[in-house]
């Protein structure tokens, strides 16, 4: 029996290159067990790709990663939760190439791409993990019901959309840290002696190395909400005790992270109004300090400067520079054998005599 491709010679007419790009499209499809549907689509993309213009002359490399940019871009059209750190360490390229690649190929030929679900991401990162059904590698208070973890990792995941923990970083590490934080609050007294390590490795996932970095980001933001609930105060909370109020912070979110990082000059206009309110309706100046006193924003704060605003973490954590050598005593010293430049020459002529020595200087070859 003859195929309709090796009966009309179909094959010959595609150039090598398209041949490799297919083949690569279908292997990485088949490794990420996706439909049918989106290989044919990824696949057209590749043969539109390769026929334009815009990437005739691109390099070897690039081309190669023409493949796996058009499974990424049908993935993202299809809301299905592909990130761009998998399919580049599938292809063992460099995110920074890949991303290059990918915007051009979404530019010439008009792709319209929408932008990753992180519900989508959470529902399919925890459907990896094995800790929600007993197992003889899971100890039984480990083990715990994946609907509640799921739906408390993705308010972990809101709140950090909201405190600038998610922009612009792979959402992988954050919805690791965010899930073990939702898997030890739900039980924090059987499980708050675990790591984050052995929680990967009960739940035979990897561990993301920023993903230590984004634990200790959100566990910050839970103690400055923490700092304004009334019943918390009482407790000498930590980064470690503050998992145990997780479900209680969560609920007041809102209220919470107003209050948290609240610009002191509005707390201060706010206490202003608060203490004119108190000495006009008890028209006495010492109950309204003691108003303002017992106030949870109140002039204990004021005291200790203000809290800070909710920036994103790069400004608040700036990268160091590469500090220069300070020049030595020696390289500030003037000796009078500094080089002068040309323009600074005309200051230190005084008479015609050396103007004219100096043209004539000047038009020696």
């Amino acid at each position: 029996e003859v195929t309709y491709s090796q009966s009309t010679g179909q094959k010959e007419q595609q150039s090598r290159c398209l041949q490799r790009g297919i083949r690569r499209v279908q292997d990485l499809c088949k490794v990420l067990q996706l439909p049918t549907v989106f290989e044919e689509t990824a696949v057209s993309y590749l043969q539109r790709a390769l026929q334009h213009p815009c990437f005739h002359l691109v390099s070897l490399e690039k081309k190669e990663l023409l493949g796996g940019c058009c499974v990424f871009a049908t993935c993202r059209q299809h809301n299905w939760p592909l990130t761009m750190g998998t399919i580049c360490s599938l292809l063992y390229a460099k995110q920074e190439l890949f991303a290059g690649v990918f915007l051009s190929l979404q530019k010439e030929l008009g792709l319209s791409v929408p932008a990753l679900s992180l519900v989508d991401l959470v529902k399919t990162h925890l459907n990896s993990f094995q800790l929600f059904q007993h197992g003889a590698d899971v100890p039984a208070q480990f083990v715990e019901d994946k609907e509640k973890v799921v739906a408390r990792t993705m308010q972990i995941v809101e709140l950090a959309s909201e405190t600038w923990l998610v922009t612009g970083r792979h959402p992988v590490p954050i919805v690791t840290a965010a899930a073990f934080l939702a898997w030890q609050s739900l039980r924090p007294a059987a499980r708050l002696a675990c790591t984050l390590a052995r929680f990967c490795k009960l739940a035979a996932v990897d561990l993301p190395p920023p993903a230590h970095l984004r634990l200790k980001e959100l566990l910050e933001i839970l103690l400055r909400m923490a700092s304004q609930l009334a019943w918390l105060r009482v407790f000498d909370l930590d980064k470690r005790t503050v998992v145990k109020h997780v479900g209680d912070l969560l609920q007041h979110r809102v209220f919470l992270l107003k209050n948290a990082f609240c610009p002191q000059g509005e707390e201060q206009q706010h206490d202003a109004d608060a203490a004119g309110e108190g000495s006009a309706g008890q028209g006495s100046p010492p109950a309204a300090a003691a108003q303002d006193g017992d106030c949870p924003s109140g002039g204990k704060r004021r005291q200790q400067g203000g809290r800070p605003p909710l920036l994103p973490p790069c400004l608040v954590h700036p990268r160091k520079r590469l500090r220069t050598a300070a020049p030595s005593a020696a390289d500030l010293a003037v000796t009078g054998d500094e080089p002068i430049s040309d323009s600074e020459i005309e200051q230190y002529l005084r008479g015609p005599e050396e103007i004219r020595a100096f043209r004539k200087a000047k038009a020696w070859p």
